[in-house]
């Protein structure tokens, strides 16, 4: 029971890591120091010490994070790394994880450079589709770099060993400090002023600093690569650093002896597969030879060309059988119609045509006097039905009821006066009688209701 109240190591390590876990300023910390006890070691994870004046603390950088570092970290290099605190529990011990560093007193260097490389790729001067193809076999081969580096040199060197016929033109330039930008730029358009004389140009120089390659980081030298009309190889420091020069080049060395062999064919190689295409294009010719002329003999021993009549005998057999067809088919069809004629004439011999027209004249003067009997009775109803229709109209025309002494009335407007209520006392009337008309001015005017007077 007494045991109850201790606790193992482990226990108190796990309770240890929480408390640095929770404690949110342990988080994201930001620490500058020196590097001190780093040893670099390829493809795996980096431990190392960061320290100052008066204390130092372990700091583990796993491989994800270390592959993404633009520098070469060396000892006593003075750093800033970001990162969080924990434990290691198998030891007890805390240490710092790093994410990401950089050197002392360039961030501000490395924020300009991140700066400009988002402003260039939002305008698609990295854009793969923009790169332009290296030319297979290049005459003349431009190369701006230092003229007393050992770039040139290795350039020249590998350049004369893989393909001799190629021309190289070195334009010196600067390529490092304050005039090296202007010094580039103007070596550039110096070489555009040849037109199109140059297949490849070769831009580099050999590893350094941030500071020593910032010249392949200006916007000027930047974009006047991406202007440049030939394709461009960028071969700018070592593998490890990378420049925007580097982005915005059709192509991109990781040293100059490379850029070299990217620009020029391997001459053994090519001289190697002219003589295997040689050789391929011979066997071809021989093999198609060869078959063409087996196909000749074929035809040659053929029954055809020994004996060439037996080429149409079928044809003109056949000739001959349609050519009787065809006689055949003639003579049926001029029986046929030879028939029919002879059909033709014994039914009009035949017919008698005189009975026929007789009874179509009788039948002719039927249809006349049935069509004018018809008329007649037609007509003779039309007049009745008028007679009516004019006794109708005599018996509702107003005429008849003048005749019978009545008039009647008419206004200024010529409306006729069915009501008193359409006259008043003055107004002036029109009589109308059966043989004339009489104007007269009312007096009065008078209205009966239900028979009464008002």
């Amino acid at each position: 029971m007494a045991d109850n109240k201790y606790l193992t190591v482990t226990d108190l390590n796990y309770y240890i890591t929480q408390k640095f876990k929770n404690d949110p300023y342990l988080h994201k910390v930001f620490l500058q120091g020196e590097l001190s006890n780093f040893r670099f070691r390829r493809n795996s994870h980096q431990y190392f010490s960061l320290k100052d004046e008066k204390s130092k603390i372990n700091v583990v950088m796993f491989r994800s994070y270390f592959d993404k570092v633009k520098f070469r970290p060396e000892e006593g290099m003075k750093v800033y790394v970001t990162g969080y605190v924990s434990v290691y529990g198998p030891q007890g011990s805390y240490q710092f994880y790093a994410e990401s560093m950089e050197p002392a007193g360039l961030g501000a260097l490395y924020e300009q450079l991140q700066q400009l490389q988002a402003k260039l790729a939002k305008e698609g001067l990295f854009a793969p589709e923009h790169k332009k193809k290296l030319p297979h076999f290049p005459d003349h081969i431009a190369v701006i770099t230092s003229a007393s580096g050992a770039v040139i040199h290795d350039i020249l060197v590998t350049a004369n060993r893989r393909f001799p016929h190629a021309e190289v033109d070195l334009f010196p330039a600067q390529v490092q400090g304050e005039r090296a930008k202007d010094s580039l730029v103007a070596a550039m358009k110096q070489i555009v002023s040849y037109g199109d004389k140059y297949d490849v140009l070769i831009i580099g120089r050999g590893g350094g600093s941030l500071e020593d390659l910032w010249p392949f980081n200006e916007e000027e030298v930047v974009r006047q690569v991406y202007a440049m009309p030939m394709p461009v190889i960028s071969s700018v420091g070592h593998e490890t650093d990378t420049t925007l020069c580097d982005l915005v080049a059709d192509s991109r060395a990781a040293t100059p002896t490379a850029a070299a062999e990217y620009a020029t064919p391997n001459l053994t190689d090519e001289l190697a597969n002219i003589h295997q295409l040689q050789s391929s294009l011979l066997s071809s010719m021989q093999n198609v030879i060869r078959i063409r002329r087996d196909a000749l003999e074929r035809i040659n021993n053929s029954v055809i060309m020994r004996e060439p009549t037996r080429l149409y005998d079928e044809q003109a057999q056949t000739l001959d059988m349609l050519r009787e067809r065809l006689n055949n088919n003639m003579m049926h069809q001029l029986e046929r119609i030879r028939q029919r004629y002879q059909l033709s004439k014994q039914a009009l011999l035949s017919t008698d045509l005189s009975g026929q027209i007789a009874q179509m004249l009788q039948q002719e003067d039927f249809y006349h006097q049935k069509l004018f009997i018809n008329i007649k009775g037609v007509l003779r109803e039309k007049r009745q039905q008028l007679g009516q229709v004019g006794q109708q109209l005599s018996d509702y025309s107003p005429l008849q009821t003048l005749n019978r002494g009545y008039t009647y009335a008419t206004n200024a407007q010529d409306q006729t006066v069915s009501s008193v209520a359409q006259l008043k006392k003055k107004d002036e009337i029109n009589l109308h009688f059966k043989d004339g008309q009489a104007q007269a001015i009312i007096k009065s005017v008078r209205k009966l209701e239900n028979g009464n007077e008002e």
